[in-house]
């Protein structure tokens, strides 16, 4: 059992942000990082993979449908997703850090001090894509936690923070910390003994000139401005999410 964790998800490449969490008292004190996944479809993919297999054993990894698709383009896949920076992303990857993503496990599942048994995941238990939300129905987290017996489930994807009970269960979102959706800044969680939703600040117009020099992404300054700068707010994320969240994979 341990006494504490940090949970970070959906870091999308962004450096500068998974910085300023991994600088966190809190998360330099934690006895584990856990990694919910969609870690480096992103400006800087290979530097943030770097950053984060230099925690050591302290880093739990969890497969997000993100990095599964860059698995599949790295070998020449495709992706039903139109995102324009995982293409470019994937090719940025070494051949180790391929293989690192294609190893991660769907979920990961430990004991915390306060907690019990904890889940981790990115979007749902059974799937990496599928969409859940703080306003779904008790019917549909029945649904996706179907067979899942943690009284605490973490999960990512959505890129907003959240945390609620369905049926007794406790459901954890620690939100984005490179897209967040709703207000900027970074945005994880500490688990152990309770839960605490955490949103680290940090300058974004040093973040996006970093960005700008460091990636060699073409439109590195649109993607900055449109995921760092300005994020989308959780009523415009809310409106794409909610129909996908019906029972059906998001896209």
């Amino acid at each position: 059992m341990v006494s504490s964790v940090a949970v970070l998800s959906d870091i999308h490449g962004v450096l500068p942000a998974l910085d300023a969490v991994l600088a966190e008292p809190d998360v330099l004190a934690a006895d584990l990082v856990v990694l919910c996944g969609d870690l480096a479809a992103g400006p800087l993919p290979r530097q943030t993979l770097d950053r984060l297999v230099s925690l050591g054993d302290r880093a739990v990894w969890v497969r997000g449908n993100a990095d599964r698709e860059l698995v599949a383009l790295a070998g020449g896949g495709d992706t039903e997703i139109p995102d324009p920076i995982a293409p470019w992303a994937a090719k940025q990857l070494r051949p180790d850090q391929v293989t690192l993503l294609a190893r991660l496990p769907l979920t990961v599942t430990l004991e915390i001090d306060g907690l019990g048994e904890v889940l981790f995941c990115h979007a749902t238990p059974r799937d990496d894509e599928e969409v859940a939300l703080v306003d779904s129905p008790l019917s549909r987290w029945e649904e996706v936690l179907d067979g899942v017996t943690a009284e605490t489930v973490v999960c990512g994807h959505t890129h907003m923070p959240f945390l609620r009970l369905a049926d007794r269960r406790r459901i954890v979102n620690p939100g984005s910390v490179g897209m967040p959706y709703g207000t900027t800044g970074a945005h994880w969680a500490r688990l152990g003994p309770g839960v605490e939703l955490r949103r680290t600040e940090y300058d974004v117009e040093t973040a996006c000139r970093e960005l700008a020099e460091a990636s060699e992404y073409p439109g590195i300054q649109g993607w900055s401005d449109d995921y760092v700068r300005n994020p989308a707010s959780d009523a415009e994320a809310l409106r794409v999410f909610s129909p996908r969240a019906r029972g059906t994979n998001a896209t």
